[in-house]
């Protein structure tokens, strides 16, 4: 019977860390949407979120914590339970970058280079999260080392849209009667934009390393 309850607690754990992944995506989806549309509605809706985020999180730890101090497990159980505490780290750090994505909602002003393809950058992310959580779940892999060949594809497209966005600023002639300011207060967010995109595909890379130490006692992504 105790061995069954034990079996029940991981299982619980792997349910709980996936439920929390697919709240932390919603989130980040919604912020996206916020961000195309300039929905302030939306934009809120990911910022008050963000406590229900940090609420599962905290809960999570807490069932690795009792895990590992009363069940002391060994070998593939604690590469899972200390896998599973570092993924709900990052996803709480993909809603805390969600979260900055609804305020920059907020604060924008302007369209500002309409040819930086916010909302490509924003699908990779999303997309690479999704599949290090399936990963994550199905134990697999291969998918763990596709995910980390994809980061690089997710840099390239930040470092174009940062070079594009500096190049143009360079380049451009205020003679509109737009301010300074103003101008600089927008490409500055929009930078800001990508650099946090950039760093959610970064959390995607770290679960997926996580996932293949934790299925192959592996840490060649981790370093």
């Amino acid at each position: 019977m105790a061995r069954e309850n034990y079996q029940e607690k991981l299982d619980s754990l792997e349910e709980d860390v996936l439920y929390m992944s697919e709240v932390v995506v919603d989130r980040l989806r919604t912020a996206l949407t916020a961000l195309e549309n300039k929905d302030d509605d939306a934009a809120w809706e990911v910022i008050d979120g963000d406590s229900e985020v940090n609420s599962l999180y905290l809960n999570i730890e807490q069932q690795c914590v009792d895990l590992l101090a009363l069940q002391q497990p060994v070998a593939g159980d604690l590469r899972f339970i200390a896998a599973s505490f570092k993924i709900i780290t990052d996803l709480e750090r993909i809603g805390d970058l969600a979260t900055n994505l609804g305020e920059y909602t907020l604060d924008a002003r302007h369209d500002v280079y309409p040819e930086v393809d916010v909302q490509a950058i924003g699908d990779q992310t999303v997309s690479m999260v999704e599949k290090a959580m399936a990963a994550y779940a199905a134990q697999d892999t291969d998918a763990c080392f596709e995910i980390n060949e994809s980061d690089d594809e997710l840099d390239a497209m930040c470092e174009h849209a940062s070079q594009t966005v500096v190049r143009d600023l360079i380049e451009s002639e205020l003679d509109d009667g737009t301010e300074v300011e103003t101008v600089l207060e927008d490409v500055s967010r929009l930078l800001l934009t990508v650099r946090d995109l950039e760093r959610i595909g970064d959390h995607a890379v770290n679960i997926a390393a996580r996932t293949l130490y934790m299925v192959e006692n592996d840490d060649e992504l981790i370093y």
